[in-house]
């Protein structure tokens, strides 16, 4: 019998599905599987990764300089950033791929800029206004947000949330490292089709933990919204909206935010992990790690499902806070 040599390269086979990950692996597996998508759907696309280092995200470049040459094979790029808003201002440039055909030689650009708090707040300029521009409908942006909520090894705590708001970026807030990836793929299907960026909430414990993922290019399966009118000329980026500022800004009030929500209803994004039974009478709802801690602590409390139907008490998970 053939003997077979385990290497660590064997984490970005896409061809094995089950994986043990870390947080910063899985972001490298996600940009080969959304290429193996792309190809999959008939489309020549290109990744590119930038940003800047900062803990609990500090790994993530030297995860991906480990796989340069593979990425490479795979058309991803990865240039780390001479600071966040440079990195960011980059990947707002990458999503005009597509708009004059005969200037490219992809279809389009899926990127992901990466930066811990005190970067998301110096990058607030370039994130609004590229959130205004909109997207490529075959690149799309995700934003890492490297959140240290007890300022472990920052100079302040912070989280990104608030920030989200005010830029009117959406966020998935993921509780492990499979979410990583799965909200991943979904990141960039939203961003392609309500034309923002999608913020990705890293907290130590996703980014910097490991788990056994499913990592097939196939496992999540975008659906398109059906309760959504688009307006006649979309909600992607397109030539001559540079000074149109006042009408950007009215497309992401008046279109964009209500297809995001409309994307989240259509993926049942948002879901009851615990029904409460036939009488609930408690409700918790929780997010991202702290839906890992709201579990065990009902685990060590001794209710499983069953017990919390007995005791109506009703468990919701947000994806998208």
């Amino acid at each position: 019998m053939a003997k077979t040599t385990a290497s660590l390269n064997d984490k970005f086979d896409l061809t094995i599905p089950h994986q043990l990950l870390t947080g910063t692996q899985a972001i490298v597996r996600l940009m080969l599987m959304q290429r193996a998508r792309d190809v999959a759907a008939g489309l020549n696309t290109a990744g590119y990764v930038t940003g800047y280092r900062g803990s609990p995200i500090a790994s993530l470049e030297g995860a991906f300089l480990r796989q340069e040459k593979l990425l490479k094979e795979h058309h991803i790029k990865f240039m780390s950033g001479l600071n966040e808003d440079l990195a960011a201002t980059a990947l707002w440039g990458s999503q005009q791929v597509g708009l004059n055909p005969q200037d490219s030689n992809y279809d389009g650009v899926f990127g992901v800029w990466y930066g811990k708090g005190p970067g998301v707040d110096r990058t607030g300029d370039v994130f609004r206004h590229a959130n205004h521009a909109g997207t490529s409908p075959n690149g799309g942006v995700i934003a890492l947000l490297g959140d240290d909520h007890v300022a472990e090894s920052s100079t302040t705590a912070h989280q990104s949330e608030f920030a989200m708001v005010d830029f009117m970026m959406p966020m998935f807030n993921p509780a492990g490292v499979q979410e990583l990836l799965d909200y991943g793929m979904h990141g960039f299907a939203l961003s392609r089709f309500a034309g923002v960026w999608v913020g990705v909430k890293c907290v130590k414990d996703n980014i910097e933990s490991t788990a056994t993922v499913d990592g097939s290019p196939d496992r999540v399966k975008p659906v398109m919204p059906t309760d959504f009118v688009m307006p006649p000329e979309g909600l992607n980026a397109r030539l001559g909206d540079n000074m149109a500022m006042l009408a950007k800004e009215a497309r992401l009030h008046d279109y964009k935010r209500d297809a995001v929500l409309a994307y989240v209803r259509a993926n049942k994004l948002d879901r009851m992990v615990c029904s409460g039974g036939a009488a609930p009478k408690i409700g918790i709802i929780t997010t991202g790690k702290s839906y890992l801690d709201v579990r065990q602590a009902l685990d060590e409390l001794g209710i499983d499902e069953l017990a919390a139907n007995e005791l109506g008490l009703r468990v919701f998970k947000v994806a998208m806070p």
